[in-house]
This record gives C-alpha cells, structure tokens and sequence, in this order.
C-alpha cells in the first residue's frame, strides 16, 4: 500500500505505542496520542470494510478468499529505525490491524505481532530502500493474495519461530486503507482509501459504513474502468456517483447495518459538503442524491418484505454497462 505524503510525514514518528492506565499521572506523549487516534480510525475502516466485502461477497461478480490482516512494513515509514524500536521490533514486518470477525480474528495475531515469512518466503531478503519504500507493503498484501488464490489459506511465520496459518473466507476484492492527511474518501478500482481528516470517521459507525459502500461501490461496480473507456467528462462521473449513491444502501444491508443509514449519511455529509450554487456538476446535489438514495431504501424494503435477501445482482438495475460507449 502506498502511503501518501501526508501520512508518510505522520508516520515518521508514530508506531505501535499504546497508552496504559498505568501511565495516566504522566503528561500524555502527543505523538502516542496523535498514535492511538490513527490505530482507532484505521481499525474502524478495517472492520466496517470487512463487513461490507464479506457480507455482499455472494452477490460480487469478482471475489478473492481473503484474511481480514493488515500488515506493515518500518522501511514504509520515515524513520525506520525509531519504528522498530516503539513497535519493540528487531525486523521490519508486523500486524497493523486485523478486522473483526474475519479469519485472522479467529487466530492469535494480534496488532504489532511481529512476522518473518508468508507461506515460507522470507521476507527480510525482499529489496527495498532504506526508508519512505511503500513497494513492500503492497508486496505483502500481493503475497497474502496470492497464497489464498493458490491454496485458500496462508501461513504466517512468527518471529519466535512459530506459525500462524489463515483459511480464507470470500470477499468481494477491495482493499481498505487509512491513507494521507486529506478529508478525502477515494476508490481507484482496487482500494478505497480514507484520509486521517474525513469528516465520516466521526460519524456513527452505520453512517461511517455509507460513506465506505459508497466507494466500494464505485470498485464493485468498475467505474473507474468505465471512465477509463469512456472519457472522464463532468456529465460521466456524475453518472457513475448517482450510480454508486444507489448501490450503496443495498451493500450496507448486506453487510448488517440498515439501509437507511445511507441517507442518514447524506442528511448529514450533504449540507455542509454540497457547494450550494457553486457545486461541482461532477456530482448531483446532495438533496438529489438523497431522493436517488431513498428510492432504492423502498426498493430494498420491498424485497425484504417478501422474503427476500437484498441480493442486488437480481434486484438492481443498472445506470451503466462496462460496454456502453459515451
């Protein structure tokens, strides 16, 4: 994963450095609390993500068995060496994060466990510059992929000496990744990613979790592919939004929260973000969006009423096909 230059500057100096009861009469470190802020927002993503791309994983039309384990790599950051030392490492790799309720939940990893190998290949002989490299990172991700897709499940060698191995469970392919010090929340048709500032990670979690389905959304549904054929025109990308804004409430029924935390969200994201007269005609304004949003919700509770599950790939229709030309 590659971290932007926003966060790549945070995490000069931040690392695995919890703040204990114990130490409460001690004046508070800001970095370890500026620290524990970055650990809470990127664990909320990693477990809204997880709901989501599990929960609709039987309606994706690409899937990939997935872990739910987020890696790290200290030669990603600025300085590498004081990161080794706060996570209490002697090598560069360790957990990051781990999603609730996925496969590497149900095993004894934990944040800041530090690793050697991924199904056997060691890693510290992997080429890589001295600090600010994000390549291995995204290699580590590549090769947990990889293991899975070739035997559905992937080992982890501790630094003990000890091995973790991980089944995988289906999940629609995206990845989650709390990247930057922007207020954006972004999908680039493999990731989403979410900056420190977005004011959706102080949201409730079910509002939080529209925000991240609208994104996935734009993953799930191959926008940006889309635009890549078809030319990224105001009149396109407001296409591809008012398509992701109507897939997002039935992604978050599937992954356990209401669909109406979908407009809820707008209610409360649209007013303060929508430009008024001066707003972007690359997205609808937020009123509009919340018409388009509150449609599928009736849509959803229909189905639902009768029986159903709110399997999108039947009951949803489609704006845009890959094949459509502008």
């Amino acid at each position: 994963m590659r971290y932007p230059a926003g966060l790549a500057a945070l995490l000069l100096l931040v690392g695995w450095w919890p703040i204990h009861a114990a130490e409460a009469h001690e004046p508070l470190d800001p970095v370890a609390v500026e620290h524990e802020l970055y650990l809470t927002q990127n664990q909320l993503l990693q477990d809204v993500g997880w709901k989501l791309v599990a929960g609709n994983a039987p309606f994706c039309a690409d899937t990939r068995l997935a872990a739910g384990l987020q890696l790290q790599d200290m030669r990603s950051y600025g300085a590498p060496e004081q990161m080794r030392s706060l996570l209490g490492l002697d090598g560069d790799f360790a957990v990051l994060a781990i999603a609730a309720d996925s496969p590497a939940a149900d095993t004894q990893l934990v944040p800041g466990t530090e690793i050697r190998t991924i199904d056997g290949d060691k890693l510290s002989v992997w080429p890589a510059e001295a600090r600010l490299d994000w390549r291995r990172d995204k290699r580590l991700h590549d090769a947990i992929d990889s293991a899975m897709a070739r035997e559905g499940s992937v080992a982890i060698g501790l630094a003990n000496g000890g091995e973790i191995a991980i089944s995988g469970r289906e999940a629609c392919t995206s990845r989650f990744e709390l990247a930057g010090g922007g207020a954006r929340a972004v999908a680039d048709g493999e990731r989403v990613q979410i900056g420190t500032k977005f004011v959706g990670l102080a949201y409730p979690e079910e509002e939080f979790a529209a925000a991240i389905a609208h994104e996935l959304a734009h993953n799930i549904l191959g926008h940006r592919q889309w635009l890549d054929a078809n030319g990224r025109k105001q009149h396109n990308v407001r296409r591809t939004e008012r398509e992701a804004d109507r897939l997002m409430p039935w992604l978050l029924a599937n992954a356990g929260y209401e669909p109406a935390a979908a407009a809820r969200f707008m209610e409360r994201w649209g007013p303060a973000n929508d430009g008024g007269i001066f707003r972007r005609r690359s997205h609808d304004g937020w009123d509009e969006r919340l018409q388009v949003i509150r449609a599928e919700i009736d849509s959803i509770s229909a189905v639902q009423g009768t029986g159903g599950v709110a399997d999108w790939s039947t009951h949803f229709s489609r704006d845009i096909l890959p094949e459509a030309a502008n």
